[in-house]
């Protein structure tokens, strides 16, 4: 069994946690500790339950002193433990933004539709049992929406693009910003010299390519000095990075746009196109790793950005075709 990431502890009573993902690194639990209370931004899944539970013990805390789940969005890698952990936890709240609300309460749906593509052992491996959420525990979370975690002030901001259901969350006690998938993925084995590589995320099946655009820009805006990403950990400079996921997110549409054929040959044909694309810029970023390792670190997030690229360019076609046709 892999060995997860030891915690990250940072300034303003935030830490990393892994949450013991498919591989180490690739997706964290963000704890938030304030005057003995304790929050926690984005749940991994089942397998990540535990792992929080013994950080809030070594942390002198214990399950009755969680008091609110956030979850960015409902994808279940950010989302499904959010049942497990109110059962966990007597005291705490979940905040979802209003889109995902219902499918935290009855998540079938989400369910359904990831055995669809897993199957059902490979989805209860990654996913384990996903646990309905009370409605009477249940706080939505709309834009601009300010919650007062003990004298310290989250803010949430509505950021679709990646998803039409995503929050980001805006710290003022630490001047960062908790941002799910919005501001992109940035693994720790690419940093170079302190600097991070960050890519943008288009799963399906809501990727909007301009309204991720704006919802960068939007999360710049608000002059945070550090993102908290779920893949993974804290990054710094979001000003500099930006441009970079403007101009990588032109890049996959435009590799979108311009790949031909039908099918599972298209599919790998923008695949191969993607991880071309983000191998020329990790070598530009100065990563010394090999192409083999990149390409395994990548594999992933290449097959399901190019499923959401796909399914959001067929939608276009599709709406370019009805308007024809009237």
């Amino acid at each position: 069994m892999s060995v997860p990431l030891p915690p990250m502890h940072h300034d303003h009573g935030i830490h990393t946690l892994d949450a013991e993902y498919v591989r180490p690194g690739l997706a964290s639990v963000h704890l938030i500790v304030q005057n003995g209370r304790a929050a926690i931004i984005d749940t991994g899944t089942h397998q990540a339950v535990p792992h929080v539970l013994s950080a809030l013990a070594g942390l002198g805390l214990g399950p009755d002193a969680l008091d609110y789940v956030i979850v960015t969005h409902v994808h279940l890698d950010h989302a499904g433990a959010a049942g497990a952990f109110l059962a966990a936890c007597p005291k705490a709240r979940l905040v979802v933004h209003p889109r995902g609300a219902r499918h935290m309460i009855d998540p079938g749906k989400l369910v359904a539709g990831s055995v669809a593509v897993y199957g059902e052992t490979v989805f209860r491996e990654l996913y384990g049992e996903i646990v309905p959420v009370p409605a009477d525990r249940v706080i939505e979370a709309g834009d601009g929406f300010e919650l007062d975690f003990h004298g310290r002030t989250l803010v949430f901001l509505d950021t679709p693009g990646h998803a039409r259901h995503h929050f980001c969350v805006l710290d003022r006690g630490s001047n960062s910003l908790f941002t799910g998938d919005t501001f992109g993925i940035s693994y720790r084995e690419f940093d170079v010299a302190g600097r991070p590589f960050v890519f943008p995320t288009t799963t399906p099946v809501q990727f909007e390519p301009e309204a991720l655009h704006a919802s960068f820009d939007r999360l710049v805006a608000t002059g945070a000095q550090a993102a908290f990403l779920t893949h993974y950990g804290r990054i710094t400079g979001l000003s500099d990075l930006v441009p970079d996921l403007h101009a990588m997110l032109d890049e996959f549409v435009a590799l979108t746009q311009a790949t031909a054929g039908e099918g599972q040959a298209r599919h790998r044909g923008l695949g191969a196109g993607i991880e071309r694309a983000l191998l020329t810029r990790l070598r530009e970023h100065g990563c010394q790793l090999d192409d083999a390792t990149c390409r395994a670190l990548l594999a992933n997030d290449v097959e399901l950005n190019a499923q959401g690229l796909l399914v959001w360019w067929d939608k276009v076609k599709e709406g370019q075709a009805s308007q024809g046709a009237d």
